[in-house]
């Protein structure tokens, strides 16, 4: 039986490509997604073997999508692309369960063999990216630990994009006395008290795309 694949990418020619190169590898791909919501809902609808997930996505990120797919189903792989190779964002992935953590401008030659290895049980990382959890690793320096919960990284994304407390409310679906609360509680935390500190901040953790 042919695996079966959920790809989530905010842009639609990306998501083509990657669908003809598995399909090409005898893969299925069960789902299209354009954000880390809909990949969320539709990985809970088609149970996948493998969630292939873009790491910057709208409205919802690829890690904390990813998060939210193991929490409905330990059965589905994550595998995140990315451009990104930061240590702390490799970290994060890995401490959440992420099986591999691919570059985009690895995947054509990466992407097949990761869902193999990841199949296997085991972790895949490219190339690039192993570098950097080796330079870590040697250097003894580990990365700083993600000071916010899911949800409140969730709404400092939301906020990021320039949704207002309304929609953002709307969204994760709580009052928006709620959803304010969150936003405080951010930059509490951060030591952050403007949307202008919490866009660039968001930024650094590679949330959004400035």
């Amino acid at each position: 039986m042919a695996l079966r694949i959920l790809v989530a990418d905010d842009h639609l020619i990306v998501r083509q490509g990657l669908r003809a190169l598995l399909e090409r590898s005898g893969m299925e791909v069960v789902a299209e997604a354009g954000d880390g919501h809909e990949a969320v809902r539709l990985a809970d609808k088609h149970k996948p073997d493998v969630a292939v997930l873009d790491l910057v996505m709208p409205n919802l990120n690829g890690l904390d999508a990813g998060r939210q797919i193991l929490q409905q189903s330990d059965l589905t792989r994550i595998i995140l692309l990315t451009m990104q190779t930061e240590d702390h964002q490799v970290a994060a992935a890995l401490r959440a369960g992420i099986k591999a953590y691919l570059l985009k401008t690895q995947a054509a030659e990466d992407l097949v063999e990761a869902i193999k290895e990841v199949m296997r049980g085991h972790v895949f990382l490219s190339s690039a990216v192993s570098r950097v959890v080796v330079d870590g690793y040697l250097s003894g320096i580990q990365a700083p630990l993600d000071p916010l919960a899911p949800r409140e990284r969730e709404v400092l994304q939301l906020v990021a994009e320039g949704k207002t407390s309304k929609e953002i409310a709307a969204m994760i679906n709580v009052s928006v006395k709620t959803a304010e609360s969150y936003r405080a509680n951010i930059m509490e935390k951060l030591d952050i008290h403007d949307t202008a500190g919490l866009v660039r901040y968001a930024i650094r953790r590679g949330l959004v795309i400035p």
